[in-house]
């Protein structure tokens, strides 16, 4: 008889999807991948706590090759053949980030290479800048699409430029990274003027969370550069704090599930999704673990749409 794979049995790895850590061993079409640091954060820390706890709590949604019935498509998604592999995490070292940041750059290409869609957990968001490094290995322009209450636009604190508030300029500086939408903007915190006029300037495509409402999702879709490669990058603290109490910098007035993932789904329809990443959870500051549960049904829905893609690119 095959065991039932029950949620609360077995070892918490991603939606009880297979393990591999052996990144020269991997034949998966989606990679998942934690980055557990937080070394870059300046008050509230915490989100190096995260990967393990996202596994944890995915694996009340999680069935492994099963996958799950979703009755709104009258589909079977996330099962097999859709090979979905947890990979451990990255090989850290607290405060050296230059020893972190080229593990994680090295992991991710490693995973493109085998010719796997990288989805990676952080994590503080300054781990986006190894990742974007890594997306050099495509070979391809890639257009960034951010998810954030945050500009992250700072260029250096002090000495530091490779803090959780510098990641998307910093990606601005690669050279296979491409046009950029940054979706969800708001509130005190929110870098400086220069930074904004810097963003722009760039060409970068600012939307505030109050206006993402107003416009709507085919507004917002209405919005984003057309590409053919594209980088999803989702800080957990661009959805409203009443349902993402566990970030470091929680404010109100943000995203709500249904509008991001129609988001994520339009997009998906216009370009490939080629990596992912979800950071800035925070379990410390969130005991009810709500963060936890919707930072885990993002991830799967970020899955779907690039299993949807597979399946496209098969006939």
């Amino acid at each position: 008889m095959e065991p039932l794979n029950l949620p609360i049995t077995g070892i918490c790895s991603f939606g009880k999807y297979p393990i591999c850590t052996d990144l020269d061993e991997l034949d998966a079409d989606i990679a998942v991948l934690g980055v557990p640091v937080d070394f870059a954060v300046g008050f509230m820390s915490g989100a190096r706590l995260a990967p393990r706890r996202i596994r944890e709590a995915s694996t009340q949604y999680g069935r492994g090759k099963t996958g799950y019935y979703d009755f709104e498509s009258g589909k079977q998604r996330l099962a097999a053949p859709l090979k979905i592999v947890d990979c451990g995490d990255v090989d850290v070292l607290h405060s050296d980030f230059n020893y972190t940041f080229a593990n994680v750059t090295e992991s991710v290409k490693k995973i493109i290479r085998k010719g796997a869609v990288p989805v990676i957990m952080g994590g503080d968001h300054s781990i986006s800048i190894p990742v974007g490094k890594a997306l050099e290995e495509l070979g391809e322009e890639v257009c960034v699409i951010q998810f954030d209450a945050h500009l992250d636009w700072t260029d250096h604190v002090g000495p530091l430029k490779t803090g959780n508030g510098s990641p998307m300029r910093r990606m601005s500086e690669m050279d296979h990274i491409g046009p950029m939408a940054q979706i969800g903007l708001r509130g005190m915190g929110s870098s400086r003027k220069s930074d904004f006029d810097d963003a722009r300037k760039y060409g970068s495509v600012l939307i505030s969370a109050r206006e993402a409402e107003e416009i709507g999702v085919e507004g917002v879709l209405a919005k984003i550069p057309k590409a053919k490669n594209y980088f999803l990058t989702i800080d957990i603290d661009g959805f409203d704090m009443s349902i993402a109490p566990g970030v470091a910098s929680p404010l109100p007035g943000g995203l709500f599930y249904n509008q991001e993932c129609d988001i994520i789904d339009g997009i998906a329809k216009m370009g490939k999704i080629v990596a992912a990443d979800l950071v800035e959870v925070d379990p410390m500051f969130d005991p009810s673990g709500i963060t936890l549960r919707l930072a885990s049904l993002m991830m799967m829905h970020v899955f779907a749409k690039i299993e949807e893609q597979k399946q496209t690119d098969k006939g």
